[in-house]
């Protein structure tokens, strides 16, 4: 079901191209259930390998099942069989990559990165995702015990989605599921040991497992308690300690400042549409201005965090400039005891690419983390470096 209804997602604009031709006339307001029907019956149709009367008897029986949908039986059956009969013409598209895009998505990133950038952050889109793990150590002991690959920057990839918990090395704290972008901006502090560090926007965890595993004397702070509870879970499954502190990070006054200063922002997490195809679909242009402002916000609040000396990094998984490039000129405006550190390749394992002309990272969705096919596809980062004189 998972692999359906993400089809059904990362090919919606598709669906919804195909359906409209499939239909005489529109569905009337409130056919929120039918529709649904219509796409998972359409996507398993259209793009997976399963039995088409499968698809078609399903949807239908799931039409009878419900008084909302009952009197559309008919119109499920009529519509869903004509796709049958008409599926290679309707896969023949030429436009699929921008008719699964929200027209404003795609003309900003046509805007930020280009047509050709555009066209490949979509179609790395339409694409399953792999999984991706950080490991204590030995990454090509856990590949190959995993079936998995080592990426150039030492996370291991596997091939194909799998149920996390029964891997081998779960139980036993070896290694956590963090995207391999994902994974960069804790690297940027640098050697860590030791230090006192601030994760702010902690939870679900994957940055705080990476700096305590490094050695630092980590305070994991979020302002949610259930997901900070997740985090306390994994934490205690990979045997890694933090100070966790339940707090609005606006609002939170600690005794002492800290050596470095993780802020992971919460942002329109379009960058990570790979695995939530869900996110171009419930989100709007007006999100982007709204959390752009709270990371400013945050972004003031963390500096004062930092011990003169140190080091605070400042990262979201958005596509949108609004959300990390934009946020950079204007926190340096405010803050003139901090400047920019610039990354350089050899600390995210010689990769020049996903360094920008400031001196900032940005990963895109197509960029690839070593030289094979399979190395290819990451989520969209942002992080800056900014240190305080």
């Amino acid at each position: 079901m998972r692999a359906i209804l993400g089809q059904a997602l990362r090919r919606r604009g598709e669906i919804d191209a195909a359906l409209d031709e499939m239909l005489d006339r529109p569905l009337p307001p409130g056919s929120t259930l039918l529709s649904a029907i219509l796409h998972v019956a359409a996507a398993q149709i259209l793009f997976l390998d399963i039995p088409d009367h499968a698809a078609v008897n399903l949807a239908v029986v799931q039409a009878g099942a419900d008084k909302r949908t009952g009197r559309a039986r008919g119109l499920v059956n009529g519509v869903l069989r004509r796709m049958v009969r008409e599926r290679e013409r309707l896969l023949s598209r030429r436009d699929v990559l921008r008719l699964n895009t929200p027209a404003w998505l795609y003309e900003r990133w046509r805007a930020a990165y280009g047509d050709a950038a555009a066209d490949a952050i979509a179609a790395e889109h339409l694409k399953t995702p792999s999984l991706d793990i950080s490991v204590k150590a030995e990454p090509a002991l856990w590949a190959e015990r995993l079936g998995g690959v080592v990426l150039s920057t030492g996370s291991v990839r596997l091939a194909e989605t799998q149920r996390v918990s029964a891997l081998p090395g779960y139980e036993e704290g070896e290694w956590w599921v963090q995207d391999a972008a994902a994974a960069l901006p804790a690297r940027l502090l640098g050697d860590v040991t030791g230090k006192r560090v601030a994760d702010l926007c902690a939870a679900p965890g994957g940055k705080t497992a990476a700096l305590a595993a490094a050695g630092a004397d980590v305070t994991a702070v979020d302002v949610s308690k259930g997901r900070l509870q997740r985090l306390a879970e994994n934490l205690d499954r990979l045997n890694l300690k933090a100070h966790i502190v339940c707090r609005d990070i606006l609002k939170w006054q600690p005794d002492r400042t800290f050596d470095a200063v993780l802020l992971d922002a919460p942002c329109t997490a379009t960058g990570t549409i790979r695995r939530h195809p869900d996110i171009p679909w419930i989100k709007q242009t007006e999100d982007v201005a709204s959390l752009a402002a709270l990371q400013a916000q945050l972004l003031n609040h963390a500096a004062r965090l930092v011990t003169p000396g140190g080091v605070l990094v400042f990262s979201t998984c958005s596509l949108e400039p609004e959300e990390g490039e934009a946020q950079v000129a204007p926190f340096l405006a405010c803050h003139p005891d901090f400047a920019v550190d610039p990354i350089v390749a050899g600390e995210i394992s010689g990769l020049s690419e996903p360094i920008n002309a400031s001196g900032c990272l940005r990963t895109l969705p197509f960029h690839r983390f070593g030289s094979t096919s399979e190395a290819q596809g990451v989520d969209g980062f942002f992080a800056a470096r900014l240190q305080r004189r």
